[in-house]
């Protein structure tokens, strides 16, 4: 079997926000997205689901270096179009104090549809994610290869976590936003599959069943691009650090290739039931690095800390056959300042602690992560 790509795709789902009222910006201007488009060829700018959102997507990154790249002319070029727009990009998954009520979607007809077929869980979706794409040419190892590598999401989410509050409260979650996008259908962990053969059946029997149109409607944390040859990762929430979500697309990468090492040298990593794995995923919602996943060899909780270091360690090897070394590392370094959620919620405390109220507190929170967006972009 031929060795695959391992390239790199990263999407970004971001946050308009009114930079006087730091409310959402329910109407932002459809200048926004044709001028984005038209200044970043090669890239993606698409609108989301509702109109204070856009998605971006880079090329696609033979490695971590033109990834990084991208990203900072995506973020940079975005934010300058949207700031003469009055208008803040906002790199987190849900904001602070924001209601869904007051909210439109996009008028598109992929989104009239969801609408329509959603409902009210839909209408709640004022959230943005991170996904991952990684080049796994053969369908098969694709297969395989999501198979075992569920067990690692919930230690990416928790890697990511920048969605405390929803609708100016303190969720008492890190990641607020898997909660409201597990409403949805056909999200979570996903299936376990014998063959690429057995998940097209899956596909197709919904499809002719009419219960979806295409397999892009299948939401699941971990995917097969119905789009392109790439096992597509989706769970983590999007980070305002740009070096946190190039660690992210990293370390993904880097699990994926030690993966297929091991299958290489007719080793393989356990697969285990949904419910184990769902179960750290939530630990990961809730806790973020601050938590303990369980490790299901012996079993027990361990702190994420430890399991991420131990992470690092197995992937040693891929990181540098990656050329990533330095950004796999850089999860320490999350771990130990802890992620956007950690930094938000001190902010809030300290901001009310010291007498500002809730919505001053909040506000904030926004300025914090305005700023944070677009540290660093060259």
């Amino acid at each position: 079997m031929q060795e695959p790509t391992f390239t790199i795709g990263i999407e970004e789902e971001y946050l308009l926000v009114d930079l006087e009222t730091r409310e959402l910006a329910q109407e932002p201007s459809d200048a926004i997205l044709s001028e984005c488009q038209e200044r970043l060829p090669g890239h993606i700018v698409t609108p989301e689901f509702l109109r204070s959102q856009l998605e971006i997507g880079t090329c696609v990154c033979a490695n971590i270096s033109e990834a990084r790249n991208a990203l900072h002319e995506l973020r940079g070029t975005v934010s300058e179009v949207a700031n003469r727009h009055g208008l803040g990009l906002m790199a987190a998954s849900v904001h602070p104090f924001a209601d869904w009520q007051g909210l439109k979607h996009t008028p598109k007809e992929r989104y009239d549809i969801i609408a329509r077929d959603m409902q009210a869980t839909v209408r709640r979706m004022m959230i943005c994610g991170m996904h991952v794409h990684c080049g796994i040419e053969d369908p098969e190892l694709r297969i395989d290869l999501m198979n075992q590598a569920s067990y690692f999401l919930p230690h990416l989410l928790a890697l990511s976590a920048s969605s405390p509050f929803w609708r100016g409260e303190n969720s008492g979650l890190k990641s607020y936003r898997v909660s409201v996008f597990d409403a949805l259908p056909r999200t979570g962990i996903p299936d376990r599959f014998e063959s690429y053969g057995e998940f097209e059946r899956l596909v197709q029997t919904m499809v002719q069943s009419g219960a979806i149109e295409d397999g892009s409607k299948i939401w699941w944390d971990l995917r097969p691009s119905s789009k392109f040859p790439t096992l597509e990762m989706r769970l983590t929430d999007v980070c305002p650090l740009v070096e946190d979500s190039l660690t992210i697309a990293a370390l993904y990468s880097c699990v994926l290739r030690m993966l297929y090492r091991l299958r290489r040298n007719n080793q393989r990593w356990r697969v285990y039931p949904q419910t184990l794995v769902a179960e750290n995923r939530w630990i990961a919602q809730r806790f973020g690095v601050e938590g303990e996943l369980i490790d299901f060899g012996i079993p027990a909780p361990v702190p994420a800390a430890e399991l991420i270091e131990e992470i690092i360690g197995l992937t040693a090897e891929d990181a540098a056959f990656l050329g990533c070394e330095a950004e796999v590392q850089h999860a320490l370094e999350i771990v130990k300042r802890g992620t956007s959620a950690d930094r938000q919620l001190a902010l809030y405390r300290e901001g009310t602690a010291g007498g500002d109220n809730n919505r001053a507190a909040l506000i904030k929170v926004v300025d914090q992560v305005l700023k944070e967006t677009i540290s660093g972009i060259q």
